[in-house]
């Protein structure tokens, strides 16, 4: 955790100081904006800045997005009134914080954004699995690929890999790949020197330089351009990067995670992504199943959003009730454990009486979710292609050879598949794991029924098109 203070906060500075570095935070500070902006640009880095409420904190938030800097600031002051504290959290502060320092109040804010992305909260078996690989590699220096459905905790994932790595005493910096333009993608991972592009006003330490001795995250990887990916290669093969506008390459040791919500493989053959970056990356790949496949993470994840946000918003813990809990469980959550973490916080504020009940678990649109979804069905029809019968029917009540007989094993792994697929919305990835087997084959097989004339259902939709 780097705390960055901006500010002499009336001679409370040390106090603050020493009461975040007692929690394991690494402090520096400065006196004004103007340093504090210097020192992000010189690769130092932040996970959180504490500023003087008195400072114009206005002109930092713009000047941080301006330079594409992602830091929360949390406010605070000495004697200050609701005024001030209020005008400070329209500015773009995240929190404010009273001085002189309260040492529970401080550690309460520093453990919230050091925890934010390393608290993995899990129960399920296929999580376990998950977790276990993790652990088992996380000591090594290896690049690994994490791969999983958006929402799923790839970033937490990351940020625990690098948390039980030799590496976790320095710093741990994070890329978003699909945020940044690819006009300044470069600039974001390499820096530049002052005057290298319109715009560059000052140098710039890059996000390789500024994680140098840690761990670097590259987010959604599959969304960089080609281009870009050579020399990305170069920088991981080489331990070198060159600044935009600068004269001499400039050494770096860091441990490279990346992750991503697509088929790298398939974005190979694609030609959308380098193959020799790709053997680069995933020295070994890590991946995070999709919360409908790990139900027994559900309850454990809807009890821990529960009392985040219970605490967070000053609300007294209720328990969750069976009915709300028998919704939660049958929602496919396609946006995975963050769509769950919003509706449970929803709920949070929802929830009348003394429990959270059914009535306060809602879609964002203030719907109920669904009391039968259709990833329940999807089973039902893979067990029992052709029966019309629900899941869990017992085999020796089944007259199975009324639609069987007379077909042949191909047939109905046909309309298996292709059932299966109608029902993802055509998304292959999804009907590959509900099937049990690889996207490869399934592309495989979906080229067979293609060229045999078989309408295929297109991505986004559940019609048939042929391909």
């Amino acid at each position: 955790m780097r705390l960055l203070i901006v500010g002499s906060l009336d001679g409370q500075i040390g106090a603050a100081s020493q009461i975040a570095m007692s929690r394991g935070a690494k402090v520096s500070q400065v006196n004004d904006i103007e340093m504090a902006l210097s020192s992000l640009r010189s690769g130092k880095g932040a996970d959180m800045a504490m500023i003087d409420v008195n400072l114009p904190i206005s002109s930092f938030v713009e000047s941080l997005a301006n330079e594409r800097i992602n830091l929360p600031i949390i406010a605070c002051g000495v004697n200050t009134d609701a005024t001030a504290a209020a005008n400070a959290i329209r500015a773009g502060a995240k929190e404010f914080l009273p001085l002189p320092p309260d040492p529970e109040l401080i550690a309460a804010v520093l453990e919230a954004v050091a925890q934010e992305n390393t608290n993995l909260v899990f129960k399920d078996p296929a999580m376990q699995a998950a977790v276990s690989l993790a652990e088992q590699i996380a000591p090594s220096t290896a690049s690994v690929l994490i791969n999983g459905e958006t929402g799923t905790g790839k970033e937490v994932m990351a940020s625990f890999l690098h948390a039980k790595s030799s590496r976790s005493d320095k710093p741990f910096v994070c890329v978003n790949c699909a945020a940044i333009p690819e006009n300044l993608l470069e600039s974001e991972l390499f820096g530049h020197e002052k005057g290298a592009f319109t715009g560059a006003v000052a140098r710039r330490i890059g996000k390789f330089e500024e994680a140098n001795g840690g761990t670097l995250l590259l987010d959604e990887i599959s969304e960089m351009d080609i281009q870009l990916q050579a020399k990305l290669l170069r920088a991981i093969q080489e331990r070198v990067i060159d600044r935009v506008g600068g004269t001499k390459p400039v050494p770096v040791d860091i441990r490279i995670l990346a992750t991503s919500n697509r088929d790298l493989a398939e974005a190979v053959r694609e030609k959308t992504f380098r193959e020799d970056l790709l053997f680069r990356l995933n020295v070994v790949t890590l991946k995070i199943p999709p919360l409908r496949e790990r139900p027994a993470d559900i309850e454990a994840l809807a009890d821990y959003f529960n009392k985040k946000y219970s605490d967070m918003n000053g609300i007294a813990l209720k328990p969750i009730s069976e009915a709300a809990l028998n919704k939660l469980k049958i929602n496919p959550w396609q946006g995975n454990v963050r769509e769950l973490e919003n509706t449970m916080h929803r709920a949070v504020l929802l929830a009348q009486g003394t429990e959270i009940g059914p009535e306060a678990i809602l879609m964002p649109d203030g719907t109920s979710i669904p009391e039968a979804s259709p990833a329940q069905a999807a089973p039902a029809a893979a067990a029992m292609p052709g029966t019309g019968l629900p899941a869990g029917t017992p085999a020796d009540t089944v007259d199975a050879s009324i639609p069987l007989v007379g077909r042949t094993v191909a047939d109905v792994e046909k309309d298996l598949i292709l059932n299966t697929l109608e029902h993802c919305l055509g998304n292959r990835t999804h009907a590959a794991n509900i099937l049990g087997i690889s996207i490869r084959t399934l592309r495989n097989k979906l080229k067979l029924y293609s060229d045999d004339g078989v309408a295929i259902p297109t991505p986004g939709s559940n019609q048939r098109a042929s391909i």
